[in-house]
């Protein structure tokens, strides 16, 4: 799309946001499990800005940010993690990257561990638009500046699911095995 038209689009829609309240994190089926786990980068602060090695094709190097967790509970046998964007102009957040089968022997996730082709343990979920892996930010030009939501989530069992399965399925999968829950935020605009 031309800048121009992008910017002025972005410009026009500011005002249009997915909603915090449509994030995994607060899917009313997890009010049961804490926000206990701590979830870290070393590349961004919480509520900072996320680099532009970080963001999206054309605009970064689009490779996942290192994470780092803890505080599991005793009993966590799996951990998974879902990045959205509540602040995109749809109906619901855009979603970065979904991803189970995190061993609770991983102390976190090295620069670009979430790349499409990971493999084993790992086990991608659909994102948004049927997307597999991660996707950074990448925000309309002019919109403004954009929320992206780390959430983490510890399992009392492995999620048993099938192949690239669709967010909703991943959603209840976690909402029947789920102990803590963690979020970190890092923000990203594109003026």
């Amino acid at each position: 799309m031309n800048p121009k038209v992008e910017h002025a689009l972005g410009t026009l829609l500011r005002g249009v946001r997915a909603d915090e309240k449509y994030l995994a994190f607060n899917d009313p089926r997890f009010a049961v499990a804490p926000p206990s786990l701590s979830l870290t980068s070393s590349a961004f602060v919480n509520g900072g800005a996320i680099p532009k090695r970080y963001a999206g094709p054309g605009v970064g190097d689009n490779i996942s940010p290192p994470l780092g967790w803890g505080d599991l509970p005793a009993t966590t046998r799996e951990l998974a993690l879902i990045v959205q964007d509540p602040d995109a102009p749809l109906p619901r957040p855009v979603t970065h990257v979904a991803v189970t089968g995190i061993p609770i022997g991983w102390a976190g996730l090295a620069e670009g561990a979430l790349a499409p082709n990971a493999g084993p343990p790992l086990a991608f979920a659909r994102g948004s638009f049927g997307r597999i892996g991660y996707s950074g930010p990448r925000p309309v030009l002019g919109h403004g500046r954009h929320r992206y939501v780390f959430q983490i989530f510890a399992l009392s069992r492995k999620l048993v699911l099938p192949p690239q399965p669709k967010l909703d399925l991943v959603l209840a999968g976690i909402a029947e095995t789920i102990l803590a829950r963690g979020v970190l935020i890092g923000t990203y605009e594109r003026a």
